[in-house]
């Protein structure tokens, strides 16, 4: 099974959203099947097969999101981020002021979920692959 510290390394290879696709397939290609990222405190709680997971701990001081989701605003910048326009500290922070408290990436359907603090769907995007 994979372990925090192969997750770390892969991670740390991410400089940018354009760098997304591919950090998706290689921890896909350690096992992982699902995970968690929140974005009040950054915790991570990553899935694998036989009920297996491993935990992230909170990365930075809590964030306040907001209650009300502002998608539009949210995918504008998202695009951006995806384009390599911010780092990810930023697009943590957007997150949060456009209401987005997690997102979940299935590597079996390849998509990533946005939901807002109610758990609604903000967005589901397909990963490159």
């Amino acid at each position: 099974m994979f372990t925090i510290d192969q997750i770390k390394a892969a991670h740390s290879r991410v400089k940018s959203g354009a760098d997304f696709p591919s950090y998706i397939r290689e921890i896909k290609g350690l096992g992982v099947t699902h995970y968690e990222a929140y974005v009040t405190d950054g915790h991570i709680d990553y899935h694998g097969v036989q009920n297996y997971s491993a935990k992230v701990p909170a990365k930075y001081d809590a964030l306040i999101v907001a209650e009300t989701p502002n998608s539009e605003q949210f995918k504008t910048e998202l695009f951006a981020h995806q384009q390599g326009k911010t780092d990810f500290l930023t697009f943590i922070k957007m997150c949060a002021t456009y209401g987005i408290e997690k997102w979940e990436i299935s590597m079996d359907k390849m998509t990533c979920t946005y939901y807002d603090k109610k758990g609604n769907e903000i967005l589901v995007e397909k990963i490159p692959q």
